[in-house]
């Protein structure tokens, strides 16, 4: 039987699919390898959320094919989708699979080698198999049964956005927004219990539009509901012990949203609000269906509901047009919001993007700096929020042992997912344990003292 090696780009979904992927191959007799090794098949699970996602993709393509020049390369995914006529010319690819298509892998590739093998030929013409994303409403069914991670598992939900930014390609790769059954999600999740997993995360491409394809609904984020009654559903599930959703629309946090999960003790205080920009007008270009004061407004709600919730964000520096007077408003926004942890990207144009054809496109160098500005802020607001469990109780979830200034720590998450270590040999993989939380292992890491199991 042929070994194959794959690699993963991209978002978390990707990962989940990935993960998919794997189980089926695995199912059918191939046999796993690392991807810097030999093998007879390499497959590359691709991303096309920006230009560099392309070429990254395009880059472990080629250093597949340089590894094993008679192995079959397989690309997979986004940048197939939006990149068709590149990867049918590309020599490196020998087989490209689309969207909607990963749960047929395994029937694809077998059907693709066995024609390779009555033509008894070195090298084949590349193969494609792509359907037309945005005219499917199909759900792609896939189910997870074990992951790579021992204590946490992604679980998707959906498929496709229909938001439209101005700066994304992510509508075009995954079409329009397809809701999985919640009875299939419900029972993957009790089957990753039953395997021992006690942690899962909600993932997807627009989790908070989950359920508004299912019904005839045409208003935007009635779908609310659905996600949040999926969550009250999944949290009756034995054996889980951790909900985590995956990124939110701002504006679904209403102050009823909040207040639900909050009453669901298993839900973790740790939401992704991606924000983007603190600028009205740089809102408004980039097509984002709220304002600053709204989204201000989503945090408040989040921070009545919960003590101490973890809200992240994501934000771009140097959008098209992006003058200095709206970024800095953009940081005087963000210095007084004080979340937990920014993720600052530098604006990358994305063909095929209507942020593409935008005027004032913003200098490297001057996007460099704002990048700076704000990683500075967000270190010291990251850090100011971890100082606050300096002292107290908290619940961890261990994961993995990990070799930290020399010494052997047990490493996890609080439920905020604030990271802590515990000098000890022994193992607590998979463990939920009380810590009191004693000082600082690192900028990042928090150091705990006397393990009491939960």
């Amino acid at each position: 039987m042929k070994n194959v090696a794959l690699h993963n780009l991209g978002c978390k979904t990707n990962a989940y699919e990935m993960d998919v992927m794997q189980q089926m191959l695995q199912e059918k007799g191939y046999s796993i390898v690392p991807f810097d090794t030999e093998a007879d098949i390499y497959i590359i699970n691709t991303c096309t959320v920006t230009n560099i996602a392309d070429r990254k993709s395009r880059q472990m393509l080629h250093r597949a094919k340089k590894k094993n020049p008679d192995a079959v390369v397989v690309a997979v995914g986004c940048y197939v989708q939006t990149g068709k006529e590149d990867v049918e010319k590309d020599s490196a690819i020998d087989l490209a699979v689309g969207n909607n298509r990963k749960k047929d892998l395994v029937e694809i590739l077998e059907a693709f080698l066995s024609e390779r093998e009555q033509e008894k030929a070195n090298k084949t013409l590349n193969d494609t198999s792509v359907i037309d994303i945005n005219h499917t409403d199909e759900y792609e069914e896939m189910t997870l049964e074990q992951t790579a991670e021992h204590t946490r598992a992604y679980i998707k939900i959906q498929d496709g956005c229909n938001q439209f930014c101005s700066y994304c390609i992510i509508p075009y790769a995954r079409g329009r927004v397809r809701s999985r059954k919640e009875e299939d999600i419900l029972r993957e999740i009790r089957g990753l219990a039953e395997n021992g997993y006690k942690e899962i995360v909600l993932t997807g491409i627009h989790i908070s539009s989950y359920g508004i394809d299912l019904e005839d609904r045409t208003e935007h984020y009635k779908g609310q509901d659905y996600l949040i009654a999926l969550v009250e559903k999944i949290h009756e599930i034995s054996g889980i012990e951790r909900i985590r959703l995956g990124s939110l629309e701002p504006r679904i946090i209403t102050q009823d949203t909040a207040n639900r999960l909050a009453a669901l003790p298993k839900v973790c205080p740790h939401f992704h609000l991606s924000l983007q920009s603190g600028c009205d007008d740089t809102l408004k270009r980039m097509n984002r269906h709220y304002t600053a004061g709204e989204y201000w407004k989503c945090v408040e709600n989040l921070r009545k509901a919960y003590a101490h919730p973890a809200i992240t964000t994501d934000v771009i520096v140097g959008f098209p047009g992006e003058t200095q007077e709206e970024f800095e408003q953009t940081r005087d926004y963000l210095e007084k919001l004080n979340l937990y942890e920014m993720h600052v990207f530098r604006y990358s144009v994305r063909k095929g993007t209507m942020a593409a054809t935008m005027k004032n496109q913003v200098p490297e160098p001057v996007k460099a700096h704002r990048s700076d500005v704000l990683l500075a802020m967000e270190q010291k607001q990251s850090k100011d929020f971890r100082q606050f469990y300096i002292g107290a109780e908290v619940e961890v979830l261990y994961e993995e042992a990990k070799e930290i200034n020399g010494k052997i720590y047990q490493v996890g998450h609080t439920k905020e997912y604030v990271k802590v270590a515990k000098e000890t040999a022994r193992d607590l993989t998979n463990k939920l344990c009380t810590e009191k939380i004693s000082d600082f292992l690192k900028d990042d890491i928090l150091l705990a003292g006397s393990v009491e199991f939960l």
